[in-house]
């Protein structure tokens, strides 16, 4: 089993990428977006999801990745905010942005298809929230949306709460479903779901005590490192009132699956989705690409590896 999507990896390091993320909560994003700056010469777009409320101020997530992406020297790659959602208690960045990060823009349909204007052919879409933002570019950017490759973290066929959907796709039920729509319409390509069961595994945990943490904290570890390790110590300390004893590292491996990475096994499944959003396997379903197992320690030596301010970034992206 595998992902049948046919762009080689060759292909793979000439198309662009562009990131989903709801950064700024669980660490797990901010980790992902590292690996993306540091690994993707072709990352294009940062674009963030479930946006801030009221009580943040507006558009905190944007900002936050704005100064990552800065500290690691990607000036150059823009940064959008995307949907709000309503008041969210999934923030725990707060003080970790200078005054001076400027709010940042908002047109998120313009910002893809400058994008796809930019780069003929197909454009690789990494979902790590809510669909919220796909589904819109959907709606209102067909011609770039037929050209994604979406690889989404998200969906769960055993949900560990089996009254409920997985997170991502709780918070916007009727995204997903116009994504599924626009897939059994042929309007988006089959995304690849990685899903809850294959990512919610203790293998893929980064502790308080973990290498990972370590070495972001090393006293020569630059900028972008110290900024991801005070993030990860109030996610860890449970800032916003709710205590986590380590980060998954979800997005991470759904990045890896969307850069053509050997750590992700997937197969085509018809997938119905229901009116709360959970997802099972039926012959009536939408056939789209579902997460079955995962390489987790070559995917967590990758991510160390990527992780560490005193390597070099490996991989096939590298030029």
């Amino acid at each position: 089993m595998g992902d049948t999507r046919d762009e080689s990896s060759d292909e793979l390091r000439r198309i662009p990428l562009i990131i989903d993320t709801d950064i700024g909560g669980d660490a797990d994003d901010a980790l992902a977006v590292t690996i993306a700056a540091r690994c993707v010469p072709d990352l294009a777009l940062v674009v963030t999801t479930d946006e801030t409320g009221p009580d943040h101020g507006p558009r905190q997530r944007a900002r936050f990745a704005r100064h990552l992406l800065d500290a690691i020297g990607r000036h150059e790659v823009p940064v959008v905010a995307g949907a709000c959602l309503g008041e969210t208690r999934y923030y725990c960045v707060d003080s970790l942005v200078p005054a001076d990060v400027p709010d940042q823009k908002t047109d998120v349909v313009g910002a893809v298809r400058a994008v796809a204007a930019a780069h003929p052919g197909p454009i690789r879409w990494v979902g790590m929230g809510p669909m919220t933002n796909l589904a819109r570019v959907v709606e209102e950017a067909p011609e770039a949306a037929a050209r994604l490759r979406v690889t989404q973290m998200g969906g769960a066929l055993r949900y560990r709460d089996p009254e409920r959907a997985e997170h991502n796709f709780r918070l916007d039920v009727p995204a997903v479903h116009a994504v599924f729509a626009a897939v059994a319409e042929g309007r988006l390509p089959p995304p690849e779901f990685v899903t809850s069961e294959v990512t919610f595994v203790p293998a893929i945990k980064v502790t308080p005590d973990h290498p990972v943490t370590r070495r972001l904290a090393a006293p020569d570890a630059p900028p972008w490192a110290h900024l991801l390790h005070a993030h990860l110590d109030r996610w860890f300390a449970g800032s916003g009132g709710f205590r986590i004893p380590g980060t998954l590292q979800h997005d991470g491996l759904t990045l890896s699956a969307a850069l053509g990475l050997p750590y992700v096994d997937s197969t085509p499944m018809p997938l119905a989705v229901d009116a709360i959003g959970r997802t099972t396997e039926s012959p009536d379903g939408t056939v789209v690409q579902v997460s079955v197992s995962a390489r987790y320690q070559a995917f967590m030596t990758w991510l160390e590896t990527n992780l560490d301010p005193a390597a070099i970034p490996s991989g096939p992206f590298m030029s």
